[in-house]
């Protein structure tokens, strides 16, 4: 580059002041919704043949490392990877006379999202970003640029498979306990019982959990806690589908019970879901992750190293 050309590339890029998105205040966007909003562009000077433009992007994308082969006595990993563009939509504002005077100049832009596309994501594995960005170049050279990340709950998926499970929901356990310093054993129960098992985004989970306890010692407390259970589809090197299953927990909740021996006792719990959050859904639906939901209760047992875990299975429709 020559001392001209770097010259004049310092020029315009001091030209812009500032660059800024305006946008309404909405936490959290529906897919199928529209964004409406401003870019507001600053210039110190006049800016000749330039480019203004805002884009609408969502992309989601996922790696992991796995053992390629676990039979070789040395260890080699291998990537996994994947991506998806779920929307590209750009607005080019047009320049008339072809320049832009000094000041502060406003351009207004609209989008609408797809009806199709799935909720804002993140894990350690991939994630699922939406983004509104805006630039200003001039002569190929990028000025300057703003970019806003966005919430979107998406509402994609088949809820007519979803129709046979509105009615209530009863899941019972049962876990024996022995007790060989003093010869003598028993059982724990556990029963979630829910009015339904759809639920929405921003939803209350309100559950009964019924405690027997059929031992010498007190069940202290359970742990309840909202499980997302996540399989991702991805590709090696050489082009090989792998699935990766994992999970994170949602919200979790400890209640106290304090069970005395050989008593009953039923404690009503409420969860609160967050928004946005992905739906139940296949990897049809979502091309590289799948999601299904269960709401968990454990307790640990008395005096021993058991664990009781009832597994109830939850549907997060929108």
């Amino acid at each position: 580059q020559t001392p001209a050309a770097a010259s004049t590339l310092s020029s315009l890029m001091s030209t812009v002041r500032a660059i800024n998105l305006v946008l309404p205040e909405i936490e959290v966007y529906l897919a199928g919704s529209s964004i409406d909003g401003q870019l507001v562009l600053n210039l110190r000077s006049t800016l000749v043949d330039p480019v203004v433009k805002v884009e609408l992007l969502g992309r989601g994308y996922l790696r992991w490392l796995e053992e390629e082969n676990p039979e070789q006595d040395y260890e080699k990993s291998m990537a996994c990877t994947n991506q998806v563009v779920y929307v590209s939509k750009t607005q080019n504002f047009h320049i008339k006379d072809g320049w832009l005077d000094s000041g502060v100049h406003t351009f207004d832009f609209h989008f609408t999202f797809p009806p199709n596309i799935p909720s804002t994501f993140t894990s350690k594995i991939g994630c699922i970003s939406y983004i509104v960005q805006g630039t200003c170049c001039s002569s190929q050279v990028v000025l300057a640029k703003e970019e806003r990340c966005l919430l979107l709950q998406g509402t994609a998926g088949d809820c007519r498979r979803h129709m046979k499970d509105t009615a209530p929901l009863v899941v019972e356990v049962r876990k024996d306990v022995v007790y060989f310093c003093c010869f003598r054993h028993g059982f724990v129960t556990l029963r979630i019982s829910l009015e339904k098992n759809i639920f929405c985004p921003g939803d209350t989970i309100v559950f009964m959990t019924d405690i027997a306890n059929r031992t010498c010692k007190y069940v202290r407390k359970v742990i309840f806690a909202l499980h997302c259970i996540v399989l991702y589809r991805g590709f090696s090197s050489r082009g090989e589908p792998r699935y990766l299953e994992d999970q994170s927990e949602v919200t979790r909740l400890e209640s106290r019970t304090d069970t005395a021996p050989f008593e009953a006792m039923r404690v009503t719990s409420a969860l609160v879901l967050p928004k946005p959050m992905p739906v139940t859904s296949t990897l049809r639906e979502n091309k590289i992750m799948a999601f299904r939901y269960e709401l968990v209760g454990t307790s640990d047992l008395p005096c021993t190293t058991s664990t009781i875990v009832v597994r109830v299975p939850i549907i997060i429709a929108a």
